[in-house]
């Protein structure tokens, strides 16, 4: 560490008397004050303060005495083409400020225009308002039988009198507001009345009401009932992040469920 410490003061002395040598006999053109060298390709008047490269300013083609210009990284004739060698570069490199704030302009003009259309394809997906129909439970084959199988262990069958005091939208809302970014299981979502099996079915039917009008995602894993909010609830239909490369789309556009 002290070796890299030590070459790297040597060459900031270096490259400090380099530049107090190439300027020792030029002045500001502007005022005749003394001139220190900033950066690369950039000096300024100590008097006026006016910045120059010293290059453009000093420094003519050796072919056809034209004036020096920079282009990108390196100096040419603006009269016949040829490269011009600075005598002003310590380490032989300077950029061209305006060159480069065009480019990285034209960049996020590509970055805005690949974000425009990946929303206008986004939006060319979007499905159309879902007309959602009265469900009748008791029209619905199968489903007392099933949720009978749900509340296996109790000797007590199902009945459609169950049905009587339940309230099908208190349901709903105490599932939306216990439900989280992330899936949670049937038997997860607290109770709302004090008979367990009661309440576990009253809770699969709110799910279902809520899963056939879009609201959430329901699937079975293992031996659970998994639900969780929708994903187009959950995330809109619009681009997130910002994309960093011009031929390709970061970030998830769906969801893949496991069963």
């Amino acid at each position: 560490m002290g070796l890299v410490q030590a070459v790297s003061l040597f060459t900031g002395r270096a490259r400090a008397y380099f530049y107090a040598v190439v300027l020792s006999d030029r002045v500001c053109p502007n005022c005749e004050g003394a001139l220190t060298m900033e950066r690369e390709g950039r000096c300024r008047c100590c008097v006026c303060g006016r910045a120059l490269d010293p290059t453009i300013a000093f420094q003519s083609c050796s072919s056809c005495g034209g004036r020096p210009r920079l282009r990108v990284r390196r100096y040419e004739c603006s009269q016949c083409g040829h490269e011009v060698t600075s005598r002003y570069l310590f380490e032989g490199l300077a950029f061209d400020a305006e060159y480069f704030r065009e480019k990285m302009a034209e960049h996020r003009q590509r970055q805005r225009d690949l974000r425009d259309r990946v929303r206008q394809m986004l939006a060319g997906t979007r499905s159309g308002a879902i007309e959602v129909p009265p469900i009748e439970v008791m029209n619905a084959s199968g489903l007392f039988a099933a949720l009978n199988q749900l509340g296996s262990g109790s000797d007590l069958a199902f009945a459609p009198q169950v049905r009587e005091g339940f309230d099908l939208k208190q349901y709903q809302n105490h599932i939306l507001a216990c439900l989280r970014p992330f899936p949670l299981a049937l038997d997860d979502l607290p109770p709302l009345r004090e008979n367990a099996r009661i309440d576990r079915i009253r809770r699969f039917i709110a799910i279902l009401f809520l899963a056939h009008a879009g609201i959430v995602d329901v699937w079975q894993h293992g031996e659970e009932i998994m639900v969780m909010p929708h994903e187009a609830d959950r995330e809109g239909q619009d681009v997130s992040g910002d994309l960093e490369a011009d031929n390709g789309v970061e970030g998830a556009l769906g969801r893949v469920e496991a069963g």
